[in-house]
């Protein structure tokens, strides 16, 4: 197996100053000057996020859970997987069963943690923290204030012909497809806990 070549201090960016652009709500933007690898000056322009996480939660025939929400920025309903941010001080395992329950009404017996994706790294320090759920009960929706999606079941092969076809652009929900597809062939597994078990 190939591995990455270590070390990397010949492509790291030191940085010499910080500006605040944006402190809002949700986002907090900056510029930063930074000097080079060859020792020039150039800008950065990036978000600081949260993080938040993903869960693809697993009916026992089979079928997945997904979501249907319109996103604002893309003025278009996207086809996505339950996610949400993480809530200060909150565990990405405490979040992943909140949202769940929070978008979908389904709670889990059984969970696993896949990894984590960087969806955004040309601009955002986000991070997304990517549960698997099986093991479930439907109960109530808590939806947030403000917050409209539609909840739905699709097979994997269906999930997969729209990750081809281009009906199926998020990121998450395409990592999501990748370790689904493994998953299905056998090549990864997952460590699957109970709920009570898993260390947050």
């Amino acid at each position: 197996m190939s591995s990455m070549p270590i070390p990397d201090q010949h492509l790291v960016e030191h940085t010499t100053g910080s500006e605040e652009l944006l402190q809002g709500s949700f986002l907090h933007a900056f510029r930063d000057t930074v000097r080079l690898p060859d020792g020039r000056s150039a800008t950065r322009e990036y978000v600081k996020h949260p993080g938040a996480v993903m869960v693809v939660p697993m009916l026992d025939d089979g079928r997945l859970v997904l979501e249907r929400q319109y996103r604002y920025p893309l003025q278009r309903v996207m086809v996505e997987f339950p996610a949400g941010k993480l809530d200060a001080g909150e565990s990405t395992f405490t979040c992943a069963q909140r949202e769940l329950l929070e978008e979908t009404g389904y709670s889990a017996t059984e969970w696993a943690r896949a990894g984590m994706l960087h969806p955004v790294i040309a601009y955002s320090t986000e991070f997304i923290d990517i549960w698997f759920a099986r093991g479930l009960t439907l109960g109530e929706r808590h939806l947030d204030a403000g917050e409209f999606l539609d909840v739905f079941t699709a097979t994997l092969p269906e999930l997969l012909d729209w990750c081809r076809d281009g009906q199926v652009t998020d990121s998450k929900t395409l990592t999501a497809a990748l370790w689904l597809q493994n998953l299905a062939s056998g090549a990864w597994s997952l460590d699957w806990q109970p709920t009570a078990s898993v260390v947050a």
